[in-house]
This record gives structure tokens, sequence and C-alpha cells, in this order.
């Protein structure tokens, strides 16, 4: 009888791999996070074959036990990982063959392929569940921002410009709602995984009489009704990474929210606007110049939005030339979706923190806000409403601007007389236009920062981050 060289597949070779090679392909050193999804899938998948005949309720039991068993050994930090069991279904298969004789019969009708295809699933429903929950703090932190500052008026930006007034809350609804489309993607995700793919084998599934309803039924992978769901096409099962990178995608794009975020605290919180004071907790100083403080979460922030646009582009480079099905190639896909996991997960925690932290300074917001400049485009509404033609009326009112900058004068300052100079439309109420309140009341359609419309937000955002 020949004697294995490895003890998961080395019944084909007369030697072993090399230490360098052992180094150089093992995954346990990151793999074995998936150590409670892997005792999951094989609770499930020996179940199974329980159920169909293949081992018996005792040895079903005895596996379980010594799951369990070895599951807990792990979370209390006692298990011991063999990087010559390269990865961690062999490491937990190995440990329980030594606890539990009828292990040998676990790997029955099953891959490592289909194995860790199971294990991600799993992984992806918990991380996009964690994910979403963490990204629902940082929602719920900005709707608490929005409610302590709901009546400040700041100006609206476009290229860095002043633009047009809106109340503080509207500018943060914005975030709120990229921050609730990173939320909704994630559960879409959650959803593409919800497909079990336990069965599928090494490409071509298996002779033995499996039931992968069973399985999936056995580890959640159901629909609304609880019907089992279950992947079609075994090589694409194996071989696909979509997931992989959409998850990925997901995190890199709320990633480049929280920069964005971040970019506007950063500017919001400087000298030069100073229109919110950010928390201590989330700032430091300079070991230089002792009257600095820092923004430094938000600057983390817009640092690892680019690491986590490098993890999905590693998915992306790793997957696009491989052919079907399975190549070893693809044992790095993990590496990056777990740093995605980390890295998003912690800074949804740092950004809800520094919302949560976050003070506005109401005087330098009103100051910013009272520049008559802002309702430039007013004036020009105030023209079409005469009858004049938007791109006239868009004319008149750059001369006007153009007018007051010359006699260095404020917009509303200019006189009557000036303007009417200017156009033969404008009359004696044309300086009515520079009133915040009556600015903001005329702009109540639908998405618009009217107060009705703010108040509506209010309303609708409560209801949904309840």
């Amino acid at each position: 009888m020949a004697k294995p060289s490895h003890a998961t597949w080395g019944g084909r070779f007369s030697a072993g791999p090399a230490e360098l090679m052992l180094q150089f392909s093992e995954s346990v050193s990151f793999d074995r996070r998936l150590a409670p999804f892997d005792v999951a899938g094989s609770k499930a998948h020996s179940a199974m074959l329980a159920h169909v005949g293949l081992i018996t309720a005792k040895e079903r039991d005895a596996i379980h036990a010594g799951l369990d068993a070895i599951l807990a050994d792990i979370e209390a930090g006692k298990f011991t990982w063999e990087t010559k069991l390269e990865d961690v279904h062999m490491n937990i298969e190995q440990a329980l063959t030594k606890r539990v004789p009828a292990a040998a019969k676990l790997h029955t009708a099953r891959s490592r392929n289909d194995q860790i295809a199971t294990d991600m699933r799993l992984f992806f429903k918990h991380a996009c569940a964690v994910l979403a929950e963490k990204i629902l703090g940082a929602e719920r932190a900005l709707l608490a921002a929005a409610e302590a500052s709901r009546d400040v008026l700041i100006p609206g930006y476009t290229h860095l410009q002043r633009a047009q007034p809106v109340f503080l809350a509207h500018h943060l609804f914005a975030w709120l709602e990229m921050l609730d489309r990173d939320r909704a993607r994630f559960a879409a995700v959650a959803a593409h995984a919800n497909w079990c793919p336990l069965g599928s084998g090494a490409i071509a599934g298996t002779t033995l009489p499996i039931d992968r309803e069973f399985t999936a039924k056995a580890l959640g992978f159901v629909d609304a009704k609880g019907r089992p769901q279950v992947t079609q096409n075994s090589m694409d099962t194996v071989a696909d990474r979509d997931l992989f990178i959409e998850f990925a995608s997901a995190c890199a794009l709320f990633g480049v929210h929280a920069s964005r975020i971040a970019e506007d605290l950063i500017l919001w919180s400087s000298s030069e606007f100073k229109f919110v004071e950010l928390p201590d907790a989330f700032c430091t100083g300079s070991s230089l110049m002792p009257q600095k403080k820092n923004p430094d979460s938000c600057e983390l922030l817009r640092g690892k939005s680019a690491r986590l646009q490098g993890n999905l582009h590693t998915l992306l480079t790793l997957a696009k030339g491989l052919p079907l099905t399975y190549n070893r190639d693809l044992q790095e896909d993990k590496p990056p979706v777990f740093d995605s996991f980390d890295q998003t997960a912690i800074c949804a925690d740092v950004l809800a923190g520094t919302l949560g932290g976050m003070e506005v300074i109401r005087e330098r917001c009103a100051a910013a806000v009272a520049d008559p400049a802002l309702l430039a485009t007013d004036l020009a509404d105030y023209l079409v409403l005469k009858g004049v033609a938007f791109r006239d009326a868009h004319h008149a009112v750059g001369a006007v601007v153009r007018l007051a900058e010359q006699k260095g004068v404020a917009l509303n300052r200019l006189s009557t007389v000036d303007v009417h100079g200017v156009h033969p439309a404008f009359e004696a109420d044309w300086a009515d236009v520079f009133d915040l309140k009556r600015a903001l009341a005329k702009r109540e359609g639908t998405g618009m920062p009217g107060p009705k419309q703010v108040a509506r937000q209010f309303a609708r955002w409560r209801k949904a981050l309840a």
C-alpha cells in the first residue's frame, strides 16, 4: 500500500512539497478566520450525508460533537494551526479525524472547491449584515447632526465656489443618500450570496446520491418563502468570483463616499471656513506646532478609500484572464476581501464617531450664507417672471454682478437706477430677492432645500433609520 506524501492529497505523489513551497502556497494564515463558516458547512454536509444514508446517524453526531469542540478551541485560542496542512479546511478536518474516526468520511461527495465557495458565501452574508449595521450607525449620527442644526443655512458649492444657499440639513441629507445606497448595495450582495454551492464538487458534482436542497436549507440558503436556493452550474459555482468583486466594489464605493464626506469636513473645519468644529477624540495635534488640531480621522478616511479601491482592482485583475474552472490563483482572492471588510467596518465606525461629535459653528455659517451673490440666480428668476427669456436674464444679472464689483459694493447695495440701466425689467422691488427666507421658501419642489421639503426629508429619514 502506497504511503501518502501529504495527508490530504498525497496518494498521487512520491514525495511531499518542499518547505519553501509550503510557505509559498499556504493560506491558513488568512483563511482561518473562516473557521466558523467552515464548521457550519461541515455540519450541514455531514447531516446531509446521514440524511441520504452515506453515513450513520451515530457517525453524524460524533462528527458534529467533534466539530463543536474544535470550534470552541479555536474561539478560545487553543487550536494549533499547521501551515503544512495548507488551509482552514484541512486543519479542521485533520484535527477532527484525530478525535473522531468517522471524520474520514466527512469529505465524501465534497471538494475543497465547493467547500470554500460555501464558506465564502456564508462569510459574505455575515459581512454584509455587519457592514450594513455599521453604515446605519453612521447614518443615524448624520440624522442626529441634522436635527441639532436644522435651522442653519450655509452656502452650497460648485467648483468649490459659493453657489446657492441651502439648509445645512439638506447638505447632510445628501450624505445620507450616499450612505443609504451603500447599505442597499450590501443587501444586494448578500442576496447574490444566498445560493448554496455545496454539491458542485471540484467541477462536475458527484455520482453519489446527495441532496443539495437539504444542505441549502440547513445552512440558511433559502428564499423569502423558505425554499432552498442552490447554484445551477457546477463549473460556474467553483470558478465564479463575481461576489468577491461585487463585495469589494460595494466597499470601495462606500470608501469613495466616506472620502467625499471627509473632504467636506476637512474644508468646513479649516480656519478659512470654520463651519464646524471636529471632536478632539478624532483629531490629533502636531509634534512641532502646538496650535494645530489636525482632522486625522477625515484624512485617513480619504486614504482608506484608496486602499479599498486597490483591493477591488486586485480582484478584477486576478479574475480577468483565468480559464474555467478553478485555478490556484484564486487563493489570492481572500486577502483583499478580508481587508476590505475590516477597513470598511472601522471606517464606518470612525465616520459615525466623527459626525457624532461634530459641533456646528452657527455664526460662521450665518456670515457665509449672508453673501448676497448666492441669490444671483434668484435675481435671474425674478426677470424670468417679468417675461424676460432666461438667457437674456442670465446675461443681465451677470452685468449687474460686474457693475457691483466695479463699484466695490455688495450686489444688493446697488441702486434701482443702476440695475434698471442694465435692464428695464428691473423694478423697485428687485432687491426683495435678497431675502434668504423668501429664497428658501420658493424652493419647495421635490428634492429641493425649501423648509417644507426639508421637513419632509426629516420625517422620511426618521422612519427609514428607526
